[in-house]
């Protein structure tokens, strides 16, 4: 009992996060006409979105590049102080950058990277999103009306991040930030995946093996619907307008996730979860470990199919994998 460690509170959620594409039109026409997202604002090169229930000005920001891949990863403190808090401990980790004056839909951001290199930022002061008239919900609690196209997104959910080390990245958001370890898959002691979050759920990022070392890299983005029925819907959806289905719906057996994968146009994957799991109450939780022979069939699909090889060894940029050289996280 006596190894027991003071939680840290600082960091309250995933606040947004930056997507890169070569095709951004294609990729924006993804997340409105098929996710029933909404553009907020446009800016030279970047667009920003929001799904129906997210409450804040965007969620999601897609800018033009030569590559898919990952801009950036925004976490909210939980308050003006929790963040300058935060912010001495990520720079006495070497790993800070420093300040922005801000974006579309937020104050000033302190920057950083993990230890592998992703950029992320943390900050306190948000635009939140201002309904209009013709826009209002009658439901109170609810930021603006269920969209009448696509199957319509409700919030964002987690980021998951390829990796050279899974084990350094995941120390180093305990550490620094203060999430909490609530899953992880490990081979022989080496760590090959974790889920953590700062709130009640499994996780909202999540850190997997990247099969040839390479640094830096996003493995997909994942928005909720609370629903698993939609998944099929979006799917048979999809499926009719050619936009790749990497993993039909789904149960994980880590998070026991209601599940599907698809590519967006882009390139990125983009997971769709249809509930998410079961929630953490207990403020002693013990992290659950896998070992990595147990996995196959129970950690990674549930009840489902098997997931393909790309689903393993592919994020983006993308990147040549041999067979024999999968890591299965």
């Amino acid at each position: 009992m006596n190894s027991y460690k003071e939680p840290i509170f600082d960091v309250a959620q995933l606040a947004h996060v930056e997507i890169l594409s070569p095709k951004l039109e294609k990729s924006v026409e993804f997340f409105t006409r098929f996710l029933g997202m909404e553009v907020t604002a446009r800016s030279e090169n970047s667009v920003y979105l929001r799904a129906y229930e997210d409450f804040y000005h965007n969620t999601l920001k897609i800018t033009e590049a030569n590559e898919a891949g990952l801009g950036h990863v925004a976490w909210r403190a939980t308050s003006p102080q929790a963040l300058e808090r935060r912010v001495a401990e990520i720079e006495k980790s070497g790993f800070g950058i420093g300040w922005i004056d801000g974006d579309i839909g937020h104050g000033k951001a302190y920057q950083f990277t993990t230890t592998d290199g992703h950029l992320m930022e943390i900050l306190w002061e948000v635009e939140y999103y201002h309904t209009q008239e013709e826009q209002r919900s009658k439901l109170l609690n609810r930021p603006s009306k269920r969209p009448d196209r696509g199957v319509p997104v409700r919030r964002l959910d987690h980021i998951n991040l390829m990796t050279s080390n899974p084990g350094k990245d995941t120390d180093f958001m305990l550490d620094t930030l203060g999430f909490r370890l609530r899953e992880q898959i490990r081979d022989n002691g080496n760590v090959l995946g974790s889920w953590i979050s700062v709130s009640n759920l499994v996780h909202e990022i999540a850190f997997m093996q990247e099969p040839n070392r390479v640094k830096g890299k996003l493995h997909h983005l994942c928005y909720w619907y609370g629903i698993p029925q939609n998944l099929y819907d979006v799917a048979d959806l999809l499926k009719d307008h050619e936009i790749e289905v990497e993993v039909p719906p789904n149960k994980h057996g880590v998070s026991q996730a209601f599940c599907m994968y698809v590519i967006e146009p882009g390139g990125n994957r983009i997971e769709l979860f249809g509930d998410a799991g079961y929630i953490i109450s207990d403020p002693a939780w013990k992290p659950v470990v896998w070992e990595m022979k147990d996995v196959p069939g129970n950690g990674d699909t549930w009840i489902g199919t098997a997931f393909p090889e790309s689903w393993w060894t592919q994020g983006t940029p993308r990147t040549a994998v041999k067979s024999d050289e999968v890591v299965k996280s």
